[in-house]
C-alpha cells in the first residue's frame, strides 16, 4: 500500500475512534484526555507537596502542588487510569491553580463533573479519585507546615 493511502487509512481510523469517544463522553473530556494540561511530574524544586492515591477502582492518581502563601501556584498530575481519569486530573489542576488552599479544599467531585460537562455514570468515580487525592495532598501539606 502506498504511504499516502496508508496515512489516509490511519487518519480515517483515528477519526472513527475519536467520534466514538465523543459519543461515549463529550468533546471537552476527549480534548482533555488527548491533550492534558499540567500532565507530568515537575522538577523537585517546583513541588511543595505531592500525593499519590490508589482508588477503589485500582486507578492511581498523583498530584504535585507548588504552594506559596497558601495559594496553589502550580498543580500537576499523573494517573495510570483511563481517559476519564486523565480528564478529571487535568480539570482538577485547572480548577485549583492560583486558588487558595481553602478554595481547593471546598472543591467537590460534582464541581469537577460539572466543569467536564458531565461524566458518564460509569466514570463518575474518576472525579472522586481526583478529589480524594487532592484532599490528601492538602492534608499532607498542612502537616508539613505544622512541623516547621
Amino acid at each position: 500500500m502506498p504511504k499516502d493511502k496508508f496515512d489516509k487509512y490511519i487518519e480515517n481510523i483515528q477519526n472513527i475512534i475519536i467520534e466514538g469517544e465523543i459519543k461515549e463522553f463529550n468533546e471537552h473530556i476527549v480534548k482533555l484526555y488527548h491533550d492534558p494540561k499540567n500532565w507530568g511530574k515537575p522538577l523537585d524544586d517546583d513541588i511543595t507537596v505531592s500525593k499519590t492515591y490508589e482508588g477503589p477502582c485500582g486507578d492511581t492518581m498523583s498530584f504535585f502542588l507548588k504552594i506559596k502563601d497558601n495559594i496553589i501556584e502550580k498543580a500537576n498530575f499523573l494517573t495510570d487510569g483511563c481517559g476519564a481519569s486523565v480528564a478529571t486530573g487535568c480539570q482538577t489542576t485547572l480548577l485549583i491553580e492560583n486558588k487558595s488552599l481553602d478554595d481547593a479544599e471546598k472543591l467537590r467531585a460534582e464541581d469537577i463533573d460539572a466543569a467536564l460537562k458531565g461524566l458518564p455514570d460509569n466514570h463518575k468515580h474518576c472525579a472522586e479519585l481526583a478529589i480524594r487525592t487532592l484532599k490528601r495532598a492538602i492534608e499532607d501539606y498542612k502537616v508539613l507546615v505544622s512541623l516547621k
